[in-house]
């Protein structure tokens, strides 16, 4: 059942960002409501696939590898359901769908098993710290994918190479306003994740260093980039280069991690 609702899952983010590239290949109105319908039967495929495990497993089901990354993935997927629901554009599915797809596959190809079994509050108290993570990571993701679609559409501008990617992406004032929209609500997503980590760790001794490193890596990085705009008054371009790096750098130390990780059943 699991894998099945996680396949159908795939399936449809896919198949939304293939709907969402159908203006490419003929001229079309931007075919928002079909994209959106497409992902949230994605997404409800991938709720009844990790509201399985979570029966199975209980409160602790996401703190293995693979259902880190598949609940990494659902989270993406209705991350971007909110924002082209709101700025009416499909262009961000292009993107993000596929990486959502690609990080349930990878979840599932690490297998769904969790890796801690606490309960209680203990366990609630860890599912709430994952959940607000990933939510943080999800919105930076969407504020780092806003901020390169923002430079690709501002060189085909500045060329005067009015291509089908510039009619075809939202205007720049809007590739602006969800990566601000989307940076302020990773910071504030990762800064209640990471406090919560912090006295998780301190209540229970349960410190892992890796863990400590990248989240507080990657909250550095978004905090950097909502500072930055708010405090210093970083103009459009500036904030969308530095989401952009700043998140691939994230991903780049994660990978990094992974790869020296000694704990094979863990997200870090």
């Amino acid at each position: 059942m699991i894998p099945i609702a996680h396949f159908v899952a795939v399936t449809f983010y896919l198949g939304a960002a293939a709907i969402a590239a159908l203006p490419f290949a003929r001229p079309l109105r931007a075919p928002v409501n079909a994209v959106v319908a497409a992902l949230l039967l994605g997404v409800g495929a991938h709720v009844t696939a990790l509201a399985g495990l979570t029966r199975q497993a209980g409160a602790a089901s996401l703190t293995g590898l693979g259902p880190g990354l598949s609940f990494a993935g659902l989270v993406l997927a209705i991350s971007l359901v909110i924002v082209e629901s709101l700025a009416r554009e499909v262009s961000l599915t292009l993107v993000a769908a596929p990486v959502a797809a690609l990080v349930t596959v990878a979840g599932n190809l690490a297998g769904m098993h969790p890796f801690l079994e606490p309960q209680g509050a203990r366990a609630v108290w860890l599912a709430t710290h994952i959940v607000l993570s990933f939510v943080g990571i999800a919105a930076y993701a969407t504020a780092a994918a806003a901020g390169t679609m923002y430079l690709v559409a501002r060189r085909e501008l500045k060329s005067a190479h009015f291509g089908p990617i510039f009619r075809f992406f939202p205007p720049l004032d809007t590739l602006d306003r969800v990566n601000h929209l989307a940076s302020i609500a990773g910071f504030l997503g990762l800064t209640l994740g990471l406090a919560l980590a912090a006295a998780y760790s301190f209540q229970y001794r349960a410190l892992v260093l890796p863990q400590i490193i990248w989240g507080i890596g990657a909250w550095a990085g978004v905090s950097a980039l909502v500072l930055g705009r708010v405090l210093r008054g970083w103009q459009a371009r500036r904030a969308a280069l530095m989401s952009a790096v700043t998140f691939a750098s994230v991903i780049a130390l994660y990978v990094v991690f992974r790869i020296a990780s000694l704990n094979r059943g863990q997200f870090l």
